[in-house]
């Protein structure tokens, strides 16, 4: 891995496919995020690695990356209701125990057209900074409360071919300034 460097302004960001095509243009591109981190005064370091699209690829890539790290899920139930839920990669989440929970009842995974016309992001790159793409707050937030004591969390900044660390309390601010409060619950 090596440390990012600031694209060009207006350099498009593009993230890789799992079948190996290159993916269309985001809406929000990594280094327009990184530039809204450091607007809202929030400290973060970045670094290039090989594109990964599941917890273990990212365990056997990352080697000795400091922090805490996640697993994303992009959630909805039948009423078209849609949850991002951020948890320590390593934690079970029962759908059907989560769905009670939040009252969503059953819950099920969101398409990756969904994905991308809410949150913005491609498959395999799912991350709560994608909430800069809901700007009509149709997504709501769940996060693990065990991150809280995770310093750095470790997040894909809209692409899986990067890792951005911030803190806790950064993270909780930058949702909160994106209009997403997040609802914080316990998981086994």
């Amino acid at each position: 891995m090596s440390e990012s460097q600031a694209a060009a302004p207006g350099k498009d960001a593009r993230n890789p496919q799992a079948d190996g095509t290159e993916a269309p243009a985001l809406p929000t591109s990594a280094e327009q995020l990184l530039a809204r981190l450091n607007d809202l005064g929030i400290v973060s370091r970045t670094v290039d690695h090989a594109a990964v699209f599941t917890v273990d690829e990212a365990k056997n890539l990352r080697g000795e990356l400091p922090g805490g790290h996640i697993k994303n899920l992009f959630l909805r139930n039948k009423k078209e209701e849609m949850w991002l839920v951020v948890v320590e990669e390593d934690k079970r989440v029962d759908l059907k125990t989560l769905g009670e929970q939040l009252g969503a009842g059953k819950l099920s995974f969101g398409s990756a057209d969904r994905l991308m016309t809410y949150l913005g992001v491609l498959p395999g790159a799912v991350t709560p900074f994608s909430i800069i793409n809901d700007k009509e707050n149709k997504v709501r937030v769940v996060l693990d409360e065990d991150l809280l004591t995770r310093d750095p969390v470790n997040c894909h900044p809209l692409v899986n071919t990067k890792t951005t660390a911030l803190s806790p309390a950064d993270l909780l601010r930058f949702l909160e300034a994106e209009g997403h409060k997040p609802q914080l619950m316990r998981f086994a």
